[in-house]
């Protein structure tokens, strides 16, 4: 379990791609125990960014810290070690190996007591999965392989975890019975950074809250400022709205269309 008044923080990270800064001296604080929304529309660098953090991507500069250490250009299995996980866009599982499996490749580094323990406890939030572990991951659900991801980026006990797009083509009753978990994983005392284009769903999960347009922060604040101001939202999305792109998300609504 985390620590109470344990911090990840970023510091002016920049990250460049296609010769250009995608990102562009971003700063953000996730305390442990709470979920905090960084929220967007797409092309806006938040994808780029979560790759950097986890070390896929080489910042330009800027700083990744954790215990008063810098990760950032480290690599994945380094950042992972120091606790922290990450659950990018587009469910990223090998898709011939079953469930069972999917969830042993990400306890490669733990002891067999903490895999063991880690297993278990990704089974507890995820029971769907215990009729699913000898299946390939291909042939499950969307909602389902968005449940061994979340899983597999579990089972190693983070102290932090970093999930893009968690509602990203899946129908509003999974979401539903997702966003429970992750309430759950936070009050455990993780630290989560939901990144997420429904406004709604994000901030009604957050304490904090980020609106990231351009590659930088616009906003940066409590959660319920963007719920009882949603001028706040769009006037972060305006840039977006004059290029034609289209203007915020409601922060009230149904959230996305099932697929």
């Amino acid at each position: 379990m985390t620590t109470s008044g344990e911090l990840l923080q970023v510091e002016n990270l920049t990250v460049a791609r296609g010769g250009r800064n995608v990102v562009r001296e971003v700063s953000l604080d996730i305390p442990s125990g709470e979920v905090t929304a960084l929220l967007g529309p797409n092309g806006a660098g938040k994808s780029s960014m979560v790759l950097a953090i986890g070390g896929v991507l080489k910042p330009v500069a800027g700083r990744v810290l954790l215990d008063e250490r810098d990760y950032a250009g480290k690599r994945p299995e380094r950042i992972r070690q120091a606790g922290l996980a990450i659950v990018p866009e587009g469910r990223r599982l090998l898709p011939e190996l079953t469930v069972a499996e999917n969830l042993s490749v990400a306890t490669y580094a733990l002891s067999g007591g903490d895999a063991v323990a880690g297993r278990r406890r990704a089974l507890e939030l995820f029971p769907e999965l215990e009729k699913r572990l000898d299946y390939p991951a291909r042939s499950l659900s969307g909602g389902e392989q968005q449940m061994v991801v979340l899983a597999q980026a579990l089972v190693s006990h983070p102290r932090f975890v970093i999930i893009d797009e968690l509602s990203l083509g899946l129908a509003p009753v999974i979401i539903n019975r997702l966003v429970p978990t992750i309430r759950s994983v936070a009050e455990s005392g993780v630290g989560v950074l939901l990144i997420e284009q429904f406004a709604a769903l994000a901030l009604g999960l957050a304490n904090r809250a980020y609106i990231m347009e351009g590659g930088k922060i616009q906003f940066s604040g409590m959660a319920n400022e963007l719920r009882e101001k949603p001028e706040l939202l769009q006037s972060a999305y305006l840039l977006r709205g004059r290029n034609g792109a289209g203007g915020a998300p409601a922060v009230t609504g149904a959230g996305p269309r099932p697929t």
